[in-house]
């Protein structure tokens, strides 16, 4: 029998040729401790039988004598922020039929951290609506956000509009962390992307939250928001993320959120979160107070976990859904 996952409907069995390994654990994301479990050594192999979690792909590696590694035996990789991983999809996971479509014009920079998309044609002077992407770079690359919005615009299920790729000016983590200094720089830079009819923001795990924060400060910033995966730390849900540096200023603002009153100008927000993934009750708890102050709200629980794969397949339709609620 040879090495390579063994994938069931309910279970996957991961097995990997012993070279004289010491031990080989599974690094995974979706259960504690992400390094775990153990496999244990049967005849030349390492083995392990691991119970399908409430997901539909699995991004996973190996953590060999300390090393992390992908899977050898399995060639499907998936891109990730912290490098490639190895991919299981299990019986019914489809990847979205758009990433069929033809490729998108390329984005013109506008300087060091931020790029602009348009559709081909477009007068640079006539305002549009524009889409505003958190970790644009990034988000480019991993999720191909603009292939999907040139597609969704071809097939008239959104307005013509254009997509503004901002990557983070400075410290990723400080900027996103609900930094109230962010939040104005990036409010006052929205009418300098762009000639634009109206905004909307998406953005995931901090990105998502950095979003929010600057939306909730400065309200008349956006008219639409698709949070992924929003890292809205609090103490009673989210204690394994304590040690970041910007934890309580955070929290501080979530429970801000939390206990909000009624919006003076409530928009459109949706956000998504995967059912194994520790942001999942922080999420809910949001989605259910945005919902209370009069926001036009909607949390989409998705099958898979905290990465940019998951973030792709969910944004047909629930981006296209939101762009198309907001700007007609």
């Amino acid at each position: 029998m040879t090495g390579g996952p063994q994938v069931g409907a309910d279970r996957v069995v991961f097995r990997l040729a012993d070279h004289g390994f010491a031990s080989v654990r599974l690094e995974q994301e979706l259960e504690r401790p992400r390094s775990g479990p153990a496999l244990n050594r049967r005849d030349a192999h390492w083995e392990l039988e691991y119970r399908r979690p409430q997901v539909d792909r699995m991004e996973y590696r190996f953590e060999v004598d300390g090393d992390s590694i992908c899977d050898p035996h399995n060639p499907r990789r998936a891109p990730g922020a912290f490098g490639e991983k190895s991919v299981i999809e299990f019986p019914g996971y489809t990847a979205p039929a758009w990433l069929d479509a033809p490729d998108p014009l390329p984005p013109v920079a506008l300087d060091g951290h931020r790029r602009l998309w348009s559709p081909p044609d477009t007068d640079p002077r006539e305002p549009l609506p524009l889409l505003v992407a958190h970790d644009g770079s990034e988000y480019e690359q991993l999720s191909q956000l603009t292939r999907l919005i040139d597609h969704a615009i071809t097939t008239r299920r959104v307005p013509p509009c254009r997509v503004a790729l901002l990557d983070p000016p400075g410290d990723r983590d400080d900027d996103y962390s609900a930094s109230v200094r962010y939040a104005r720089v990036l409010t006052a830079a929205l009418p300098q992307l762009a000639p634009a009819t109206a905004h909307a923001g998406v953005g995931a795990s901090l990105g998502a939250l950095s979003l929010l924060h600057a939306r909730w400060l400065h309200p008349g910033a956006f008219e639409a928001l698709l949070l992924q995966s929003g890292s809205f730390f609090r103490q009673r849900w989210d204690r394994q993320e304590s040690g970041f540096r910007r934890f309580r200023r955070i929290s501080r603002f979530v429970g801000t959120v939390l206990d909000g009153s009624q919006a003076a100008t409530p928009i459109p927000i949706t956000l998504t979160c995967g059912a194994p993934e520790e942001n999942l009750a922080n999420n809910r708890a949001v989605a259910t107070a945005l919902r209370r102050q009069g926001y036009g709200t909607a949390l989409h629980v998705n099958r898979d976990a905290h990465n940019y794969v998951a973030w792709r397949d969910t944004l047909d339709p629930h981006l296209v859904d939101l762009l198309a609620r907001a700007w007609g």
